[in-house]
């Protein structure tokens, strides 16, 4: 099964019904039969974990039953994959909106207590690029060691050899929290998350003091990415060879 992140930012003046759309998106999601899986998440501002919402920007995470078609264009793909009520949406309330088409190469851990993203192509290659989607739920007993983190782990990510891009989304303010990241290579991405000293003894910590009630890490092949965010496609000139 395939995965697509959609990221969409509204206009200013239409943050209400981004907010609304958390809400009402569900019900043609939910009757998806292309969807096996959805999620619908705000934003933060930082490009990873954040206490701080981006209140114009959000995302929807599928885990689809299909094979996207990616020939198509992007008012198309949103079409194909969401359906016409939430591609709609996005139209009528000038979205900028950016879809990445995602196969599925590696994953561990749960989400809502089931497996998630389970590999269906064939290994990524040494110098591939890759996405990573790394979500976890924060005990409420360890809110406190996990911000306190945070802010240094992100901004060495940003500094780091072979990253990208990130996104930083989540199902609930505060605890339930997720990144969505985009490397040069595997190897690029496994050196600053566990050859890094801040970012290794941060997830050592992790475990000996089990922070998280549920997590998840994935890595994805990049199939496809469509669109624009902040007047820009984020992988244009990447030499992703999509």
């Amino acid at each position: 099964m395939q995965t697509a992140i959609i990221i969409c930012r509204y206009r200013k003046r239409y943050v209400f019904f981004a907010l609304l759309s958390m809400a009402l998106f569900r019900i043609p999601l939910f009757f998806n039969k292309k969807v096996h899986f959805y999620k619908l998440m705000g934003s933060g501002k930082n490009g990873s974990f954040s206490k701080t919402p981006d209140w114009q920007q959000w995302a929807i995470l599928l885990e689809l039953k299909t094979t996207v078609t990616v020939s198509h264009t992007l008012t198309e793909l949103l079409k194909e994959i969401t359906g016409k009520i939430i591609s709609h949406w996005f139209r009528f309330f000038q979205c900028e909106t950016c879809l990445f088409v995602l196969e599925p190469a590696q994953s561990r851990g749960l989400w809502d207590g089931k497996k998630r993203f389970l590999a269906t192509g064939q290994p990524l290659e040494p110098n591939e690029k890759i996405a990573v989607l790394t979500r976890a739920t924060i005990r409420l007993n360890r809110l406190q060691s996990f911000w306190k983190h945070v802010d240094a782990v992100n901004k060495e990510m940003l500094a780091s050899d072979g990253y990208i891009i990130s996104y930083g989304i989540g199902e609930w303010p505060l605890l339930s929290q997720a990144t969505f990241s985009i490397w040069q290579s595997q190897e690029k991405m496994m050196q600053f998350a566990y050859k890094n000293k801040n970012h290794a003894a941060v997830i050592t910590k992790t475990r000996s003091e089990n922070w998280y009630s549920e997590d998840l890490f994935a890595r994805f092949k990049i199939i496809h990415c469509a669109g624009t965010l902040k007047g820009k496609n984020p992988l244009q000139g990447k030499n992703l060879n999509l």
